[in-house]
């Protein structure tokens, strides 16, 4: 007779036969950075999740370098914002600030993190759209250039990857031909490539200050019932030269992550996006369920289904309590 619960029957053979296991050194940790001197501000509906100004980056750039984690993606909220987001593009913008100083604070201490800076303008605009805005429609073509120069500036700066968030057409390969024009074709672009119109962003936008002051974003962002478009999504951003690709959010979608990964040789990143967080700390600190084992859970999902990268902000904690 078959039995299947042989190999399950203790934890050194369950550990031993393990398919698959959420490993540290292929996580990215989100992190938003603030205008400003000596700011390190929790976000309510992100418990754990704070804010730095670029002075005090050096506190969470030393847990991240104790934890082993591949590295961050940075997020910037400008001083100030106008209509076409120029803080975006700036060179002397929040991010590039930002950049220019976690290489330098870990390059002090003989250590490197991966640091990938996310390019859209939702952040920067006055409006709080992912492009500029013609007629109260949200241009593409005219909002490609701007998005360019974004991923200028972070790669100035020096930034390890450029990651186009705002999901207009032809943002990668308007973004791959700009880096390539300046000479930096060894810059590599991390495609969001399925991207969809979720309700699970709330509280990433409540933290960035990102929500459009009118409208939404889905005309733009995909529709979370169709699963087929987001392959011809992922297929899009492979042809404009993406060097990896991604689905956001993570865990309500990973049939699309499990038929990317049977779709595509390329690198693929998986984004375990505020709302997710959210919910496992809301239900931890309200003692419904264990979060050490729920995150583990999660995390292993993640690669189960085909990821090869998973940014999360879980990614601290997970570092520190190891596998169960």
């Amino acid at each position: 007779m078959q039995r299947l619960r042989r190999l399950r029957r203790t934890e050194c053979l369950r550990r031993a036969f393990a398919e698959t296991r959420a490993d540290v050194r292929k996580l990215i940790y989100p992190v938003f950075v603030v205008w400003g001197e000596g700011r390190k501000e929790e976000v309510g509906s992100m418990p754990g999740v704070y804010r730095y100004s670029v002075d005090r980056l050096g506190e969470v750039a030393d847990e991240m370098l104790s934890a082993g984690i591949a590295g961050t993606m940075l997020f910037g909220i400008p001083k100030e914002k106008d209509e076409t987001g120029s803080g975006a593009y700036a060179e002397d913008g929040v991010v590039p600030q930002a950049i220019r100083f976690l290489k330098a604070y870990c390059a002090a201490r003989g250590k490197d993190l991966l640091v990938i800076a996310d390019v859209c303008l939702c952040e920067y605009t006055s409006h709080g759209h992912c492009g500029i805005l013609e007629e109260g429609d949200v241009a593409n073509d005219a909002s490609l250039p701007l998005h360019a120069r974004a991923a200028l500036a972070y790669a100035r700066a020096g930034a390890d990857m450029v990651a186009p968030s705002s999901m207009m057409d032809g943002v990668v390969a308007a973004i791959r031909a700009a880096l390539d024009g300046a000479g930096y074709t060894h810059i590599p672009v991390m495609g969001y490539s399925a991207k969809f119109a979720s309700a699970f962003y709330g509280p990433f936008r409540a933290a960035a200050d990102s929500a459009p002051q009118s409208g939404d974003r889905k005309s733009y962002q995909m529709d979370f019932r169709n699963g087929r478009e987001a392959l011809r999504e992922l297929a899009a951003d492979a042809i404009e030269g993406a060097d990896v690709l991604m689905v956001k959010p993570a865990l309500a979608f990973l049939d699309v992550v499990s038929k990317a990964r049977e779709n595509t040789r390329l690198p693929l990143a998986v984004y375990n996006v505020s709302g997710e967080y959210a919910m496992v700390k809301a239900a931890a600190r309200a003692g419904w369920l264990d979060e050490r084992r729920v995150v583990t859970e999660i995390l292993t999902a993640f690669f189960r289904a085909g990821a090869d990268l998973v940014i999360t902000y879980h990614a601290l904690d997970y570092a520190k309590w190891g596998d169960v």
